[in-house]
């Protein structure tokens, strides 16, 4: 158990934690005709963890970078994927791969259930254009999770990862993956047929979500050289621009959002439940209060095919998870709703402090004592369903 602090508050749910997966799960969990083309790790020439995608060592995924993707915490990551005796199996706390021991860590936290998430599913879907592969990638990702997650007494929530590139085998996935305990499913914020989120083209996908009654969520992934343009030149400068990159990484989330608004999404799927994830929360304020001003009092918004501002639909059919450090949060939701906010740990991942229990606890005590207790827990146990 990596060393963590006791909430004061009651009735906590982890909105966003993660997991790292077994590196031979694909291998295991895939139907036998992609077995060969599974999603592996494999050692190169220096003896360093490497991430293979059909048969291909990764590109995105730099060499070594394995051994650090639940490295909460750590300060020497660049050692770390240097050392080749740090591994992506013996690197993680228990807590990222043992369902028992992630129990004894929300215990210890005072943190009641857990929403989960992919790690090593966030990283290959950008490099690979091959949609019935993909298909058996999350397929396989899918029966494993709800399988690790089944003996928790319903205090570790599976989610679905689906790929957009076949909406239909998509739309058939999640209601597959439902069927075996999925409680939500979840999108990459681009698809490799360059249509937007909200494109009709994916309406398959959204009419599955509606029917199950499950929330459909937008998680930052590994993302296409192509979605990320030029503005800032080669990688020589981009690679330094370390900071730049933690508030700019969960851009194609909100982007994608967005063109749910544009293409009617909501009016067309009166009943579809939307999630923003590991995107921050404070920037929803700027972004509503924008695009409403558009769609009501100018001439650009008369074309947008919606037919209430964006913030009704927000406040009644989205749910935004925030970082335990974002202090803006209660004003937002006094603007918005407290019924709209939840919060995330990010839980084994480097990207985030090891210290959101502390940063949490500040947090929850700053919202006003009626709404402590949705943001706490209760806003994320009434959309998946949670019942401990």
């Amino acid at each position: 158990m990596h060393e963590t602090h006791r909430l004061s508050w009651d009735g906590a749910v982890d909105a966003d934690g993660h997991i790292l997966e077994p590196s031979d799960l694909w291998e295991r969990y895939i139907e036998p005709k992609y077995r060969d083309r599974a999603l592996r790790i494999v050692k190169d020439e220096n003896d360093l963890d490497v991430l293979s995608i059909d048969g291909r060592h990764s590109k995105l995924a730099r060499r070594g970078m394995p051994s650090t993707l639940a490295a909460m915490g750590r300060m020497d990551l660049n050692t770390m994927a240097k050392d080749p005796t740090i591994t992506y199996d013996n690197h993680a706390p228990i807590g990222a791969t043992d369902a028992a021991a992630r129990l004894e860590l929300l215990d210890a936290e005072h943190v009641d259930a857990a929403v989960i998430y992919t790690t090593t599913g966030l990283l290959w879907e950008a490099e690979l254009e091959d949609a019935e592969l993909s298909q058996a990638y999350t397929r396989a990702y899918n029966r494993w999770i709800c399988e690790w997650c089944s003996d928790s007494g319903g205090r570790l929530i599976p989610t679905a990862h689906v790929s957009l590139m076949d909406p239909s085998a998509a739309a058939a996935e999640m209601e597959r993956a439902v069927g075996e305990g999925a409680r939500g499913a979840y999108v990459a914020p681009w698809v490799h047929t360059a249509r937007p989120l909200g494109h009709p083209d994916h309406d398959a996908v959204f009419a599955a979500a509606q029917d199950l009654d499950i929330p459909f969520a937008i998680h930052p992934m590994f993302e296409p050289q192509w979605t990320k343009g030029t503005r800032m030149g080669t990688w020589e400068h981009v690679r330094d621009l370390r900071l730049t990159a933690s508030v700019a990484a969960s851009d194609g989330v909100r982007h994608q959002f967005s063109t749910l608004f544009d293409y009617g999404v909501f009016d067309r799927f009166p009943r579809l439940k939307i999630l923003v994830l590991e995107s921050g929360g404070g920037w929803i304020g700027y972004w509503l209060d924008r695009m409403d001003a558009v769609f009501s009092h100018t001439a650009i918004g008369q074309r947008v095919p919606l037919q209430n501002p964006p913030s009704h639909y927000f406040e009644n059919r989205c749910w935004i998870s925030c970082d335990p450090d974002e202090q803006t949060i209660p004003s937002l939701a006094e603007r918005f709703g407290a019924g709209r906010f939840m919060w995330a740990s990010d839980f084994p991942h480097a990207d985030h402090t090891p210290e959101y229990i502390i940063d949490l606890d500040r947090l929850i005590g700053s919202f006003p004592e009626a709404s402590r207790r949705k943001f706490a827990g209760d806003n994320c146990r009434e959309l998946f369903k949670i019942t401990v």
